[in-house]
């Protein structure tokens, strides 16, 4: 698992996550064609970018002739997930009802159809669950 320091994601990163799972992989210079310019950034910048978000390990990258074409090695559902975790283990101190009452609160102001979605994703972990672990 990550940890909370090594995932802290950058504005740039989170850009290049977004592109990247938006369009595929892709080599530096495409990313820098998709999202740097228009940001008036360097290749250069895009490419520190591109490597940081390899090393801590959330693209994989391939070398294809002179240059490397990254790809996401996490999908988006996952890294919140582990991000998510991440905090609330910090942040909750083993006291898993603040947690869960904190998030149905942020649910809540999400908008007036959170609550209803989250009504609903409950009951379909719970139909899964009794699929996957039949009595």
């Amino acid at each position: 698992m990550l940890s909370i320091r090594s995932s802290y994601l950058g504005e740039l990163e989170i850009a290049v996550l977004e592109y990247l799972w938006s369009e595929g992989a892709m080599d530096a210079k495409d990313v820098h064609q998709g999202i740097g310019t228009q940001r008036g950034i360097s290749l250069n910048t895009v490419q520190s970018a591109l490597e940081r978000l390899y090393r801590k390990k959330l693209l994989s990258r391939e070398k294809v002739r002179h240059a490397y074409v990254y790809a996401p090695a996490v999908r988006r559902e996952e890294l919140m997930a582990q991000l998510m975790g991440q905090v609330a283990h910090v942040l909750s101190a083993g006291k898993g009802y603040d947690l869960l009452s904190t998030f149905v609160d942020f649910a809540a102001r999400v908008d007036e159809h959170s609550l209803d979605r989250l009504e609903q994703l409950i009951a379909e972990r719970r139909r899964q669950q009794q699929e996957d672990d039949p009595p």
